[in-house]
Order: structure tokens, then sequence, then C-alpha cells
């Protein structure tokens, strides 16, 4: 389970860096050579999707709630916006959801 949840936010680092870089590109006037590594970073969150053992359709809205808590974490951290009572309260029901979703019982 500590696996599959790390794998998660690894796989949303991924993703979110692979956004940021050409955010900071189109909207901060940054270099265009920042697509490189963001190219890398989504090709990067591709293969990591992969890795999980679950159907790819349950893997993805499971790996939804863990992306939520990830982008707000960035948020506060990179982009220096302390998250609200109401983010916070969004990610814990994101997060209920994505347990659900990943640790529910399968009869198959």
């Amino acid at each position: 389970m500590l696996k599959t949840f790390v794998l998660f936010v690894l796989t949303a680092l991924a993703e979110i860096v692979g956004c940021y870089l050409p955010w900071l590109w189109l909207r901060e006037g940054r270099s265009a050579w920042l697509l490189v590594p963001a190219a890398a970073s989504l090709a990067l969150f591709a293969w990591l999707l992969t890795l999980h053992p679950a159907a790819a359709g349950r893997v993805y809205a499971a790996y939804g709630g863990v992306y939520v808590s990830v982008a707000l974490a960035w948020l506060w951290l990179v982009d220096g916006v302390r998250p609200t009572a109401w983010d916070v309260a969004g990610v814990g029901i994101t997060l209920c959801g994505m347990a659900l979703i990943a640790w529910a019982p399968r009869t198959s």
C-alpha cells in the first residue's frame, strides 16, 4: 500500500513538473528550452503510470486523488500560496474517494 502511494506521488510530481515548465515559458517569459525537460517529465509520468498493477482506468481514477494532494502541496511549496481550509477539506474528500477506488474488495 505504501509503495503504491509513493508511486502515485512520484507520478503526480512528474506530471506537475511536465506542465509547470511550459507554464513558466508561456506565462513568465522563461526560456523555451524548458520544454525539453517538460517533455521528459511527461514521458516519465506516462511510464510511471504503467508500473501500477491495477487496470488502467482504476489507476487513473485513484491517481487523481493523490494528484490533487500533490498539486496543493506544490501550490504552497513552489507558488508560495498557503492552501485554505477548503483546499484541505477537498483533499481529504478526494483522498477518501481515491482510497475507495484503490483498495475496495474485488470479486475477480
